[in-house]
């Protein structure tokens, strides 16, 4: 008898210990602060931005770059950045590891052909020419050339509003053309508070805007496609590295936007590194235009002439 009372004794302390523990856990949830849900990834979202109230950057990371690619062209799509490298008897297009700067897969163009802006659309990759008329189009898995078109201005940048390609050619206007013919669809000049901003180099579209190098200085132009109009300029000059100051031509170029992460990417001609950025509020850069610049076309670098009979 003695040893049953005990047991119905043990039992009753245990199911006392398990009726508190159940009501302090109930107690513990409801007055514990409740978890906000995981936040998506940051985009870019440039509709959500007062763009005028814009003109610096900050460095997020920075990457490895070939400082001996002449940029033209940048695009970053599915984890890998394509590049396209410019100069006569230089000009290529290039798979990049981001990460590492690390050429993965390479196409050297002829010699005759001087390597300007690139874009890739629907699989496709896009490689206009700067004076040779001629828009080079690949596989962007194999580097497979598989068509091409002609057009009759300069070729400078080159991007895409999901259906058209959209190119600069060195002044400021910027033309709507069909992916398979190259035939212009439609033409629209850009602008800055009534004055027309020249020398549109390489482009990216980010978030519903034309994001645009302008060339001989290390500003970039945010463009309101429909109308035209700057809505922002970037000054970038700090970043510029100090072995590129004394060469001219050795300016920003190269946007690429990686659109699933909302990730901006920069660089510049032969410079050693690619840097993420973020829009920052930031003094407004004067016009490009209001210094006239040196020549209405890239200035090469000088290169030595090898003596006849060598390599």
């Amino acid at each position: 008898m003695e040893e049953k009372k005990a047991s119905n004794k043990t039992n009753l302390i245990v199911a006392g210990l398990v009726f508190v523990l159940a009501m302090g856990w109930l107690l513990f949830n409801q007055l514990k602060p409740k978890q906000a849900p995981q936040a998506e990834t940051s985009q870019l979202n440039l509709s959500e931005l007062k763009l005028g109230d814009f003109g610096d950057v900050e460095v997020i990371n920075r990457y490895p770059h070939d400082s001996n690619c002449y940029t033209q062209g940048l695009v970053y799509r599915d984890g890998f950045l394509f590049e396209s490298c410019g100069l006569y008897g230089q000009s290529n297009l290039r798979k990049l590891e981001l990460e590492s700067g690390q050429v993965l897969q390479e196409r050297a163009l002829d010699a005759k052909y001087f390597a300007e802006g690139l874009i890739e659309l629907d699989g496709l990759l896009y490689l206009l020419t700067w004076k040779e008329g001629t828009a080079f189009i690949y596989n962007s898995e194999t580097f497979e050339l598989v068509g091409q078109f002609s057009y009759s201005s300069e070729g400078w940048g080159l991007t895409t509003d999901g259906s058209a390609l959209i190119m600069s050619d060195g002044s400021n206007k910027l033309s709507w053309l069909d992916p398979q013919s190259g035939f212009i669809a439609k033409e629209v000049h850009v602008t800055r508070d009534g004055q027309p901003i020249q020398n549109l180099n390489e482009l990216e579209m980010v978030d519903g805007k034309i994001f645009a190098n302008i060339y001989l200085s290390d500003q970039i132009a945010i463009i309101d496609p429909e109308t035209g109009i700057v809505e922002t300029i970037l000054n970038l000059e700090k970043l510029k590295p100090a072995v590129n100051m004394a060469n001219l031509g050795e300016v920003l170029n190269g946007i690429a936007y990686d659109e699933e992460n909302g990730r901006l990417f920069v660089t510049g001609k032969n410079w050693s590194w690619l840097y993420e950025i973020q829009l920052l509020p930031g003094q407004q850069a004067p016009l490009p235009s209001a210094t006239p610049l040196p020549s209405p076309t890239p200035p090469l670098p000088i290169v030595p002439i090898p003596p006849v009979g060598l390599p």
